[in-house]
This record gives structure tokens, sequence and C-alpha cells, in this order.
């Protein structure tokens, strides 16, 4: 089922039409990623069986997941698509650490 796909698909479209900006788009990515991941931790150490499976059934672990869960017959598609979340992960990355340096408060 797509329903997955369709959430975040509509999810960043949101986020580019009412923020407008770069930064906003790969922060939400980010973001996006990060709480699949810690879905994905609690889903592996949780003792409730239940709620495990159902974290298990209707979510992904992650961003990579997601795009290996629909492109996985294309591996060109695939390949590309990994190196652009990368990508946007240096993004993230750079502007995390400019936010830090412009702290100054360590």
């Amino acid at each position: 089922m797509y329903i997955d796909l369709i959430v975040l698909i509509i999810a960043v479209i949101i986020v580019i039409m009412f923020f407008k900006r770069f930064s906003s788009f790969v922060f939400f990515i980010a973001i996006i990623d990060i709480f699949l991941r810690i879905l994905a931790f609690i889903k592996n150490n949780i003792g409730l069986r239940d709620v495990a499976a159902l974290i298990g059934k209707y979510l992904p672990e992650s961003v990579i997941a997601l795009i290996e869960k629909y492109t996985y017959s294309i591996p060109l598609l695939c390949t590309i698509l990994k190196w652009c979340f990368v990508g946007i992960m240096a993004i993230f990355l750079g502007y995390i650490i400019k936010i830090f340096i412009r702290k100054k408060k360590i």
C-alpha cells in the first residue's frame, strides 16, 4: 500500500507551499528521517508486540527504507534518490553547524 509515500509527498508539498525556502525543505526531510528512526528504535526495543507490529506495518524505518521500498525494481533511480537524500542530509549538517557556530555558547 502506498499510504506512507502519499503522506510524505503531501507533507513535502505543504512544506514547500507554506515556507517556500529550500532550507525548510531540508529541515523537514531531516525531521521526518529522525522521527522515523526514533520510531524504529522504539519498535525494536519495546516489549509490547502490538505496538511494535503497528509501527512496523505502517511506518518505514527511515527515508532510505522508503526509497528502497518503492524503487527497488529500478536500481538506477534508487541509487540516484539515495544520493539525493545523502546530499540533503549533508546540507542539513551544514545548516546545523552554521547554527551552532553562530550561537557561540559552548
